[in-house]
């Protein structure tokens, strides 16, 4: 079988691992400190992948990742590169073989796509989730000096939570309890954490109300008064 070997300067070992994590749809965070974790365990796992230490030389750790005993890429990464703190992982992903698999594998999908696999960059995302939260909207001040109002809903599935980042009305449509439908999002990341945004192509559909029913004696008091 044979095996693909990434290259030894970091830039390039940067890039890699992004890819890795973009087409086996790990976080790339996690990708990273499975690397850390093997080279003092010999051995981890981060989702369905299998990361193994096989040694160093001349300050270079080699590892072996695979995918159910399938090879998936051998190569080594420099020693001090698995001493990093504080990472900003998401600059890692702004390069051209990045985005074009994100392209590959978001764009021609119309399913929709769990929260936890979502990952910094994906384009035009459909996700299923129920509104945990959904504060009422803060004024702010754009960067071309306009008035707007944001609302940073969170939503959930099974496989987790994630930040909804609304703008003016997009918010009105719906209400916390609502199971909605997003259709062509945008994945960001602000201050570390994920994010989802509309943008101008993106739209919001309630696929089911969970709004709570008013009690008798409210819904005939709202009555009384519409009668007045």
């Amino acid at each position: 079988m044979e095996r693909k070997y990434l290259n030894q300067k970091k830039p390039t070992i940067i890039e890699n691992l992004a890819f890795l994590s973009v087409k086996h749809r790990v976080y790339l965070g996690e990708l990273y400190k499975a690397l850390v974790s093997a080279r003092i365990t010999s051995e981890s796992s981060c989702a369905n992948l299998t990361v193994q230490y096989r040694g160093s030389v001349d300050k270079e750790a080699i590892f072996l990742i695979t995918e159910y005993g399938k090879i998936v890429v051998q190569f080594r990464a420099p020693e001090e590169f698995l001493q990093r703190k504080n990472i900003c992982f998401e600059s890692w992903m702004n390069t051209d073989t990045v985005r074009k698999q994100l392209s590959r594998q978001d764009c021609g999908s119309h399913l929709c796509i769990m929260v936890q696999d979502l990952r910094h960059g994906m384009k035009r995302v459909n996700v299923e989730a129920e509104v945990l939260e959904r504060p009422e909207a803060s004024s702010v001040r754009t960067r071309h000096g306009n008035s707007a109002t944001v609302t940073n809903v969170w939503i959930a599935d099974e496989t987790g939570k994630v930040k909804l980042c609304l703008w003016n009305e997009q918010a009105i449509s719906f209400a916390e309890g609502d199971i909605i439908q997003i259709k062509n999002a945008s994945v960001s990341t602000f201050r570390g954490e994920r994010q989802l945004r509309l943008g101008r192509t993106g739209t919001i559909n309630v696929l089911q109300d969970r709004a709570p029913a008013r009690a008798p004696s409210q819904q005939s008091e709202l009555t009384a008064k519409n009668t007045v």
